[in-house]
């Protein structure tokens, strides 16, 4: 099994299932990118080909960062300090979305998590 498919346990199942809307944020494209480029993420191609290719196999759509989410992120409280994190938790506050994740840290902030 896939080291990021045993992580995400039955969170796999729910991404997968045509039934569920799924939205790519811009900010976790942004993160793809950075980490890819530091050698900190080892993809199989480079992070723009590897993110278009993965969203439009899966039917995914992006959600681009607007000025209101940034902005609610000062409303948010300082539980830790990565940025990008916390404006995913923005996004799903103002977008009615739930965020799909395996980290915990997202429950500090939000009960709208999907987890494995």
């Amino acid at each position: 099994m896939h080291a990021a498919s045993s992580r995400l346990g039955g969170l796999a199942a729910y991404l997968t299932n045509p039934e569920h809307e799924l939205f790519l944020s811009a900010a976790s494209s942004w993160e793809i990118a950075i980490k890819s480029n530091l050698g900190k993420l080892r993809l199989p191609e480079g992070a723009s080909d590897y993110v278009k290719s993965r969203m439009a196999d899966g039917g995914v759509t992006g959600l681009p960062i607007e000025h209101v989410h940034a902005l609610f992120v000062d409303r948010l409280p300082r539980h830790h300090r990565d940025p990008f994190d916390r404006l995913l938790v923005a996004q799903a506050e103002l977008e009615d979305l739930s965020l799909a994740t395996a980290d915990p840290i997202f429950g500090w902030y939000t009960d709208r998590i999907i987890s494995p």
